[in-house]
């Protein structure tokens, strides 16, 4: 049996396929290809049948989101390593030797993110997850090679192997027994973030995240839902404060999000001088929706949070403040 299953979620991404999957193909024959189909309304599935008969179909019943999508689908992948990937991916030559033994090499690793370009901008990365993720105190993501909205140009600063905290959903490997043992994803959060809190989760079990900079692949990025979309805010915002509810130590939990939810307020009032209503109303949402379930995901806490899970104490103040934009190492 192939040691690596790629699958990649789609929804009504049938252009998305035509451009992206061909690089799979070629580039991915260590591997068994799936694409796991969100119920779509356009031909995605009937293309790829086609053009792509070598590709496994799975069929879900619902377009139900990146996390209940992913779910569903890999009840039906039986390869002991899962391949994570976004329709608007492309990925290159021998992607995934690097990968594959580095999960050889080291059993304890559990979780892996290769080195995430931007497709547009080849030269630079990409805003997803770049060369591994982070948070800092109060759950606010940024990553080597990206933080806010600076993204580093790739000079080689970032081939190498590094422990990180979280893997981009964009391209995502995972052992199967660890993404069982950690029940999936949180279906709850329906897309964004759900990678983040499963790492963290995983975090808090003791499994390790490793960055593996000599896999690059380049994200298009947005290609389902735009950066300005307030959909998205609203996502962020709201799966961000679920999150932190499930995974913070109890000590930590609510000084912690009292702050987050200043600092969401202060966002909220940055999208309005920015002449964005839109995005104020959606962290406004966001909270509201975060009240209506403090109870269900206080129910979803377990037994241990580990203290460490915080690179560093305000991302915030060190970018806004202190105009730290490059990550560091010594943070």
């Amino acid at each position: 049996m192939n040691q690596i299953a790629v699958v990649i979620l789609n929804w009504n991404g049938v252009k998305l396929l035509e451009q992206f999957l061909p690089s799979v193909i070629r580039y991915s024959g260590e591997a068994v290809i799936y694409v796991a189909d969100n119920a779509s309304t356009d031909a995605s599935v009937s293309f790829v049948k086609e053009h792509f008969p070598t590709v496994k179909i799975i069929e879900n019943k619902g377009n139900f989101g990146y996390a209940k999508g992913y779910n569903e689908a890999l009840q039906f992948v039986e390869e002991p390593i899962y391949a994570l990937v976004n329709s608007d991916i492309e990925v290159t030559e021998n992607w995934l030797q690097p990968i594959l033994a580095l999960f050889e090499k080291e059993p304890e690793t559990a979780i892996i993110q290769p080195k995430l370009l931007d497709f547009k901008n080849k030269d630079y990365f990409e805003y997803a997850g770049a060369a591994g993720g982070f948070i800092d105190k109060h759950g606010f993501p940024f990553c080597r090679g990206r933080i806010f909205e600076t993204l580093e140009k790739d000079n080689g600063q970032y081939n190498d192997i590094f422990p990180i905290f979280w893997a981009s959903g964009a391209c995502f490997f995972i052992r199967k027994e660890v993404f069982h043992d950690l029940k999936g994803f949180d279906a709850d959060f329906f897309a964004h973030q759900e990678e983040i809190d499963l790492c963290w989760r995983a975090f808090n079990k003791g499994y390790v995240a490793k960055y593996c900079g000599t896999s690059t692949v380049y994200h298009v990025g947005g290609a389902t839902l735009e950066a300005g979309n307030p959909q998205k805010t609203y996502l962020n915002f709201r799966n961000s404060l679920w999150m932190l509810l499930k995974n913070l130590p109890k000590g930590q939990l609510f000084p912690v999000i009292f702050i987050r939810l200043v600092l969401d307020g202060i966002a909220g009032i940055r999208f309005l001088t920015q002449g964005k209503p839109k995005h104020l109303w959606a962290v406004l949402q966001s909270h509201f929706s975060f009240y209506r379930h403090i109870f269900k995901f206080l129910g979803k806490r377990e037994a241990v949070q580990s203290k460490n899970y915080y690179k560093i104490n305000s991302i915030v103040y060190r970018y806004f403040v202190k105009n730290g934009k490059i990550f560091d190492v010594n943070f």
